[in-house]
């Protein structure tokens, strides 16, 4: 190849090279002019959150939100994914996100797989409402409604927090129906107004549905709710993560979003008409659609999170470590599901998961007592008193599953194990706070009725004395009933008299609400 030719091809690479340049260079140079020439040069750096659409989290990204940080000098970028948790927890990790949010259960099933990327940081809120089952009320009155049939069928979307309520209800009320993740019931949607339009067709005869689509449903008078999260405590939470590398290099900048958020929070609290109207024109809903939205969600503010759910205050006060309560309740959870055969934890810890540094710093820095508006048990809530009327009015939801309860023989003394068998109870009880408790005793078929009737009374009187001493659960919430030998249960196929008679013999825990 001759020299002239060699200098010709590097000036025809040469001025591709130039041409290709230019064309990349001159949007970046541009891009860089606008940004010196104005305001966003006092911009410091851009903070990314994997979000998705849950009303809870409308706050952190909210236009207040946004505005506060601008002017601290950093710009915000929530990124919906659609829920889909599996990616944000590899980009948490990847370091493309620094902060993420989820529901508990959500992080503990998908996180694993990332070896668990972020650290809970702060709760966010609660489903209150938000989430829910409804059911046609020709068929489906109440939970124990779905112990025993297997011709029904149940719409929901899997992988959202709807499908733990589903596995939380399986776990607490005995509903083996769930537990057949592959069977007929199982009606399968993407998202729940897709459940809703299952249920509406008449091709489900209950559906897991958020708001709007829970208000929607019970629109429709063939429609009734079953049970909601606003009856349920600390069942589903949502958190806010930051990824472990992240924090530990910008401590100062996490302190920075926790401090803005937590004000951004106390501003709409102050201010609801202006959530309202940015809530309206982020969704396009309508009024009674955002007000359903905003009553089905519980924020949880700075002095909640210090001291209800991380367990800090000022002056050396110790709260209440609701976090940790959550994630082992959630991990039970999925573990009686079948989702883990093992504890997925590192080393089991669910400290592993959690980091109370930045709340700490923030709550106990400020001024005012201790835990003034903390959770406090759920277990000791005050009921108004009820007449026998009002008793016999209530609503039953559904028994709880318990294992037998067991008295010194021929007494209504509680022995060790029927203690024990209490003690874990109580925790099934505390996610359901809101509800009356119906303590139920009954015999076995053989002896004098009379005599059952007021042995079963005695042994119901003691569980519930029990739970109210040890608990302190409000006595106008408790009701202790006898029924003797007259209700027994259903004989299995193929049962011996052996074993049916041992079962006949049992104190059962209902729990009920008032009918309005």
């Amino acid at each position: 190849m001759s020299g002239h030719l060699k200098a010709f091809l590097l000036i025809l690479v040469l001025g591709a090279l130039g041409i290709l340049g230019t064309r990349f260079a001159l949007p970046l140079l541009k891009d860089q002019l606008q940004k010196t020439t104005s305001d966003a040069a006092s911009v410091k750096g851009t903070l990314k959150i994997g979000v998705d659409n849950w009303i809870g989290y409308f706050p952190l990204c909210s236009p207040e939100m946004a505005r506060r940080m601008r002017q601290a000098g950093y710009a915000l970028s929530c990124q919906d994914d659609n829920a889909d948790y599996k990616e944000r927890f590899k980009r948490l990790k990847q370091g493309e996100l620094q902060f993420a949010v989820a529901t508990v259960d959500s992080y503990l099933l998908n996180g694993a797989a990332q070896d668990y990327p972020g650290a809970i940081v702060a709760v966010i809120d609660e489903s209150k409402g938000g989430d829910a089952i409804v059911a046609r009320r020709d068929a489906i009155p109440n939970l124990n409604a779905l112990k025993d049939r297997r011709d029904l069928r149940i719409a929901y979307t899997p992988q959202s927090p709807s499908e733990h309520l589903l596995k939380s209800l399986s776990e607490h009320f005995d509903l083996g129906l769930f537990r057949d993740k592959q069977g007929a019931w199982a009606v399968k949607t993407d998202g729940s107004n897709a459940a809703l339009a299952q249920l509406l067709a008449g091709k489900a005869d209950a559906a897991v549905l958020w708001e709007p689509d829970v208000s929607r449903a019970l629109a429709e008078p063939a429609f009734g709710k079953l049970i909601g999260t606003e009856d349920t405590d600390k069942l589903i939470v949502d958190v806010l993560l930051v990824e472990r590398r992240f924090s530990r290099e910008n401590p100062a900048l996490v302190s920075l979003l926790f401090k803005e958020y937590f004000e951004t929070l106390r501003w709409y609290h102050e201010h609801p008409n202006e959530l309202r109207a940015d809530v309206k024109a982020r969704t396009g809903l309508g009024g009674t659609q955002v007000e359903a939205m905003l009553r089905g969600v519980g924020w949880a503010t700075l002095n909640e999170n210090g001291a209800g759910w991380f367990g800090v205050a000022p002056g050396g006060f110790h709260g209440e470590e609701g976090l940790i309560a959550a994630i082992d309740s959630a991990l039970a959870i999925l573990q009686a599901n079948g989702d883990f055969n093992r504890n997925p934890l590192p080393d089991g810890d669910p400290y592993r998961l959690t980091n109370r540094q930045f709340i700490a710093g923030l709550y106990q820095g400020q001024s005012g007592g201790p835990g003034q508006t903390a959770n406090g048990d759920p277990l000791a809530r005050p009921f108004p008193p009820l007449d026998g009327q009002g008793w016999r009015r209530l609503k039953e939801i559904g028994t709880l599953r318990i294992e037998p309860i067991s008295f010194r023989l021929g007494s209504a003394m509680l022995d060790y194990e029927g203690k024990q068998i209490l003690d874990g109870m109580s925790e099934k009880l505390r996610h359901y706070p809101n509800f009356r408790i119906l303590v139920k005793g009954h015999t076995g078929l053989l002896g004098d009725p009379q005599a059952n009737l007021e042995l079963s009374a005695e042994r119901a009187a003691a569980v519930a004395r029990y739970l109210g001493v040890t608990y302190g659960m409000d006595a106008n919430r408790i009701r202790a009933i006898g029924h003797g030998a007259s209700r027994p249960l259903p004989r299995k196929e193929g049962e011996s008299d052996r074993a049916y008679g041992y079962r006949l013999p049992r104190v059962e825990i209902s729990l009920a609400t008032e009918a309005y």
